[in-house]
């Protein structure tokens, strides 16, 4: 696009309702550079905040009417009275901002109604956070307008219960961390357990590096079931070693012994996946803290491993593109995200990035696949207002 993102938003917001909305709020997508599934368990995640993300043009009204449009929904606009949202009404993408708005009502912000038009240039379902990108944007929108200071670390626990609670998704506090906390040329470092964050530095480009996306195009659904059994599961393998999760075996230097001695073999796999996830976590941030980002490599491929073997959640086209990426000149490469569909990230030279992504193309065509997409992936600053 010749206009900016927020230039587009509002314009998007002209169309919808003939008029110049009160502002415009950008919500960033996320890559977990890794720590994957440990953000339930009360484990360590490493994410940090993409340019690309969801921008929400917006206005009060006096109606107590939240009315929802999306530029990658055009047919379905959705407007529901402030006092009669519940759990999955709305559902479908509007269930995400109306979400929001109901958590912020339950925890005693007086937010009231809104137009707002969302416009986002993240792709749904590619393991990028798109609906926490949704939530956080909406979420800046509302308290804004209506004059609210609400802290950061507050809205991102807000946005969560929406997803939990409203859409019925049981996800971590990770995505909507990382998109309104995230610092510019830097990843988070997040302990799920206690909230603590820092930002570790991650200027790849300086050391002569791309972080390559690769979007396998097969879609995800976390609220298809298999997410919430892998969570069961943890849970389960938890009160079978006798702790509140999964954290406490990590911080217990014989906990992977104890973990392998668990008798049944899902719950063993499941946990050990948990806990040699939260290690490389910590190793990952070591090395990125002394400069040394290109040693990272190896963690990230034994995480894919990790989360193929252990944990299962892995999908052919991602298996491909790891093996296809580290054939053709990529340190490490893993899935991110949930699972089952979405997105794998590479660590290339700079110099290698078009014999890595050849080597890509080439594994998909033989296949007979449908291409994949390639994003470089830029450290970017947090949730902001754009205008």
């Amino acid at each position: 696009m010749s206009e900016s993102g927020g230039d587009a938003a509002a314009h998007w917001f002209a169309e919808c309702y003939a008029a110049e909305p009160d502002g415009v709020w950008h919500a960033p997508g996320r890559v977990n550079l890794i720590g994957e599934h440990t953000d339930y368990n009360d484990g360590f995640v490493l994410p940090f905040a993409l340019a690309q993300g969801v921008r929400a043009a917006a206005s009060r009204r006096d109606d107590e009417v939240l009315e929802l449009h999306s530029r990658q929904a055009p047919d379905a606009l959705a407007a529901v009275r402030l006092d009669t949202l519940a759990p999955g009404r709305p559902d479908g993408w509007a269930g995400y901002p109306a979400g929001v708005a109901w958590a912020l009502l339950g925890a005693g912000c007086p937010v009231g109604g809104a137009s707002i038009a969302i416009d986002a240039d993240l792709e749904r379902g590619a393991a990028l956070s798109s609906s926490a990108a949704l939530e956080c944007a909406t979420a800046l929108a509302l308290t804004e307008l209506y004059g609210l200071n609400v802290d950061r670390r507050e809205l991102a626990a807000l946005c969560r219960r929406s997803e939990n609670e409203f859409v019925g998704v049981p996800s971590g506090i990770m995505d909507q961390s990382a998109s309104l906390l995230c610092e510019q040329g830097h990843a988070l470092l997040l302990d799920c357990r206690s909230g603590e964050t820092s930002a570790v530095p991650l200027d790849l480009a300086a050391l002569g590096l791309v972080l390559l996306v690769i979007d396998t195009r097969i879609r995800h659904a976390l609220s298809d079931g298999r997410y919430a059994e892998r969570r069961r599961s943890c849970e389960d393998a938890a009160r079978a070693l006798g702790v509140a999760s999964l954290r406490e075996v990590t911080d217990d230097p014989g906990g992977i012994e104890r973990v392998e001695r668990l008798g049944d073999p899902v719950l063993r796999r499941r946990a050990r996946h948990v806990v040699t996830e939260n290690a490389r976590v910590l190793q990952t941030v070591a090395l990125l803290r002394v400069g040394e980002a290109t040693q990272i490599g190896p963690l990230l491929t034994a995480s894919h491993a990790s989360l193929r073997d252990d944990f299962e959640i892995s999908w052919p086209q991602a298996d491909a593109t790891v093996e296809a990426a580290i054939e053709s000149g990529a340190l490490g490469a893993r899935m991110t995200g949930g699972g089952f569909g979405g997105s794998v990230i590479a660590l290339v030279p700079t110099p290698r990035r078009g014999n890595v992504r050849a080597g890509i193309e080439d594994a998909y065509g033989t296949r007979g696949w449908k291409p994949p997409l390639f994003l470089d992936a830029l450290p970017s600053a947090g949730a902001h207002r754009l205008r």
